[in-house]
This record gives structure tokens, C-alpha cells and sequence, in this order.
């Protein structure tokens, strides 16, 4: 049985996150978790508000029949008959966010979450707490979108189009509902919807041609109240399109292309046959890795997001390449000093991870055993090591060879 050196063996909280790290390669789950799943279960909940509301909303089609203009809100009949509306409205807006979610927009996150709150609250509020089926969905879906909100940041255009197209197409159902139900407070009356929506547009627009005048006192407070809404939202969903669309390139102009956070990979620093080999066993293994190297390499043997160019030995360099929440730092140059000094970089900022240096020079191991680094790799030390047994005519057992290419003060644990 091959054995290891002790302090290479990864905790149980790092053995976790590698499990992790390593599913989230081989299920490719960055292309499509938690948004497509989120989405389905969000419009799937949607779906289910529509048909729960269904039912109660065919008895408003009678009172339509019969609805006309009235000069107050407590003469207008379908009043009475809108108290299964709100939860249709939800539903619906609901199965539109479910559309922003597959954006991981961070407007159509908040949304939904205030919804399948308000979801939840009134469904409590109607069944009091008797938990059911449709209960227990609601709340699980309160609480994923609490545990996966850093996965819906984006601010994206698209997100800011569904945004705008939603606001204004329920403001104007507002507004022109209201005009309509509140018709016999204008002068002239409003008597049908083509009026209605004559003056709600001329009203949200701020044109005010003076040709339709509120003159109830619930038709100028609707008036007053479409006219606020209308400003709001128009600017609202102005900036929802505009702005991530500006910021998106100006964070292109000022700071480049934004790069994926790194956690719970391993740390490969140099730029040289070692570095590559040991990068492409990891990624071989659906291991996450990021290589960091001085200067662009001429040829590029790493997959582009798994590059970043800098400093090893600056702290702040270290933090961007996410070195505290690595698995592993391999200082892995052909300069024995470098690669000391990139692992006292990482003790100062602490690294919870194992530390690896890559020594050419015999001479250096107990420099480095000194510095407090978990585990020396010597490989010119091994090839004349392994030479020497192979012309002395030695057994080259597992333990043997595993002791030389590894060299540390702990003792070995066999794995």
C-alpha cells in the first residue's frame, strides 16, 4: 500500500468542498444549476397559482357583463367580485420571472421572492398553518431562493427588457381599468375602453390636452395616482434597460472581461513541464485548477479562465487568484527562491490549504522544511535517486519511490 505524507491528507470540511468542486466539473452544473431548476419550480408554482385562482375567476364574467362607469369606487359592482385577482396576478408575473431567472437576473430573483412570500403569507392566511402539499412547495421555494441568491447577480439587459415590458403593460392595464370603472367621474364621461385608453396614454405622457377632465374626487385621486406610477415607471424601466447595458461596457473598458471566483481549487504557479503535467492530471480528475504565471505564456496550455497573470509573492494577487479559499498553493517554478518565497506569501495571508514547493536544488530542502511548507516535491533529486537504484539493482518498491519524490518532516499515512 502506497503512504502519503500525513499533513498532505485534506480535512474533512476540504474533502467536501473537492467533492464539490469536482461534481460541479463533471456534472457541468456552472451551465445550468440552480437557474434552470429555480425557473421550472417557480413556473411550475406560477401555474399553480393560475389554476387554484381559475375557478373563482369565471364568476367576474357575469359582473362584466353588467359593469358600467360609475363616479365613485364604492359604486363600481366588480369590486366585490376581485378578491381572487391578486392571486392570478401572481401567478402570472410569476411565470414571467421564471423567464428571468434563466438569466440569473438579480431583478427577477427579488421579485419572485417577494411574490412566493406573498404567495406563502396569504395561503397561510386563507388554510391558517395546516401544512400541505402546495404550503410546504411554497416555502421550499422561499428557501432555495434564499440559499442559491449569490447565483442570480447578473444585470442583464435582457432581465431589464422583461422588467420594463412587464411594469408597463400593468400600468397601463391600471390605468385604463381604472378609467373606465371611475368613467362617470370625468367630464365628458368616459363610456367605453377606447376612451379609457385615449386618456390614460395622454395622461402617463404628461401631454394633458384638457379635452378629458377628472371631476370626482376618487377620478382626480386615480388620476394622481396613475400619473406618480406612470413617471415612476417609465424612469424605472428606462434605467433597468439602459444601465446594465452601459455598466456591462464600461466594465469592459475600465477592468476587462470579469472572471469567474475561484474556491475550492488548487493553486498552480509556475510555468514550466511540471506546472503543465501537474495541471493537466488535475483537470484530468474534474478537479479545478487555476495556473498562475508572471508574464502570458507564448503558448497556452491552459483553458483561458483557468489563467491569471501576476505577482505570486503580493498578497493582493494571491487574494484575486482566491489562495485562502484554495485546496492546494504549488509554487512549482525552477527558482528555489521564488518558490520559498511564494510560500511565505501564502503563511502571511494564511492559506488553509496544503502548501506544495517544487525544489531543483538538494541543497534547499531544509531551507524550505524551515519555512513551514507541508510538502517538498523534488524531482531532479528523484531522477538521480531512482538512476542510482536502477544501476545498483534495488527494489524500486511503491514506498521507496514515494518517499523520495516527497519530502516533509511528518510521518507517512497509508491511504
Amino acid at each position: 500500500m502506497i503512504r502519503i505524507p500525513d499533513v498532505m491528507r485534506l480535512s474533512l470540511r476540504q474533502r467536501f468542498f473537492r467533492f464539490v468542486a469536482k461534481a460541479r466539473v463533471v456534472l457541468n452544473l456552472d451551465v445550468w444549476f440552480p437557474q434552470i431548476p429555480m425557473a421550472l419550480a417557480v413556473g411550475l408554482l406560477g401555474v399553480l397559482a393560475i389554476l387554484n385562482a381559475l375557478p373563482r375567476l369565471t364568476r367576474i364574467f357575469p359582473e362584466l357583463a353588467g359593469l358600467a362607469p360609475s363616479a365613485s369606487l364604492t359604486q363600481a359592482p366588480l369590486l366585490s367580485a376581485l378578491g381572487t385577482v391578486p392571486e392570478a396576478i401572481v401567478g402570472i408575473v410569476l411565470l414571467l420571472m421564471a423567464i428571468g431567472l434563466l438569466f440569473r437576473s438579480r431583478f427577477s430573483w427579488a421579485i419572485t421572492l417577494v411574490l412566493a412570500a406573498a404567495m406563502l403569507a396569504m395561503l397561510l392566511h386563507h388554510y391558517g398553518f395546516v401544512w400541505s402539499g402546495v404550503i410546504a412547495y411554497n416555502a421550499a421555494i422561499v428557501m432555495a431562493l434564499l440559499v442559491f441568491r449569490r447565483h442570480f447577480a447578473h444585470s442583464s439587459v435582457a432581465a431589464g427588457t422583461l422588467f420594463a415590458a412587464i411594469s408597463i403593460l400593468l400600468l397601463m392595464s391600471y390605468a385604463v381599468l381604472g378609467s373606465y370603472v371611475l368613467g362617470a367621474g370625468f367630464s365628458p364621461p368616459i363610456m367605453n375602453l377606447v376612451n379609457a385608453l385615449y386618456f390614460s396614454v395622454v395622461t402617463m405622457s404628461t401631454v394633458g390636452y384638457g379635452d378629458i377632465v377628472p371631476k370626482s374626487e376618487d377620478a382626480r385621486i386615480f388620476v394622481i395616482s396613475i400619473i406618480i406610477l406612470g413617471i415612476t415607471v417609465f424612469a424605472t424601466s428606462i434605467s433597468a434597460v439602459v444601465v446594465p447595458l452601459v455598466n456591462g461596457r464600461m466594465q469592459r473598458l475600465l477592468m476587462g472581461e470579469k472572471r469567474r471566483s475561484h474556491r475550492s481549487h488548487y493553486l498552480i504557479i509556475g510555468d514550466n513541464a511540471l506546472a503543465q503535467n501537474t495541471y493537466r492530471a488535475l483537470r484530468a480528475r474534474h478537479l479545478s485548477a487555476l495556473v498562475l504565471v508572471s508574464v502570458l505564456p507564448e503558448r497556452l496550455w491552459m483553458a483561458t479562465e483557468d489563467l491569471m497573470i501576476g505577482d505570486a509573492t503580493d498578497l493582493d494577487v494571491l487574494r484575486r487568484a482566491g489562495a485562502q479559499y484554495a485546496l492546494g498553493v504549488l509554487a512549482l517554478r525552477v527558482n528555489d527562491s521564488e518558490n520559498a518565497f511564494i510560500i511565505l506569501a501564502a503563511r502571511e495571508l494564511d492559506v488553509p490549504g496544503k502548501t506544495v514547493a517544487a525544489v531543483q536544488n538538494g541543497k534547499h530542502l531544509e531551507r524550505l522544511r524551515q519555512i513551514g511548507v507541508d510538502l517538498i516535491i523534488s524531482p531532479e533529486v528523484l531522477g538521480g535517486e531512482l538512476l542510482a537504484l536502477a544501476l545498483s539493482g534495488e527494489n524500486l518498491a511503491g514506498d521507496a519511490i514515494i518517499s523520495k519524490l516527497f519530502t516533509a518532516k511528518a510521518e507517512g499515512a497509508e491511504i
